[in-house]
């Protein structure tokens, strides 16, 4: 694995846990898109760090489980503004 997806895979995920961002406020933070974002934490950062992986997956699986309050809370917010 080069070098640069490595360290990308790292600063990610500290990012991630540190901020307890979600997989689109981490891609728009560094500038990738979605789909990379999930492929070094799901697919590269398992061989990377073991530990940190476990970490991230765990945050995932939370903002996939709480995404539909997060949805209705923009919606609320949105029409409450018109």
């Amino acid at each position: 694995m080069d070098e640069s997806i490595r360290l990308r895979c790292l600063t990610i995920a500290a990012y991630m846990i540190e901020h307890h961002a979600t997989v689109r406020q981490a891609a728009r933070v560094f500038g990738i898109s979605k789909s990379s974002v999930h492929k070094d934490m799901g697919e590269r950062l398992p061989h990377i760090d073991q530990r940190l992986s476990s970490q991230v997956s765990a945050l995932m699986c939370y903002n996939k489980a709480v995404r539909h309050l997060r949805g209705g809370a923009a919606t609320k917010a949105r029409y409450s503004r018109a």
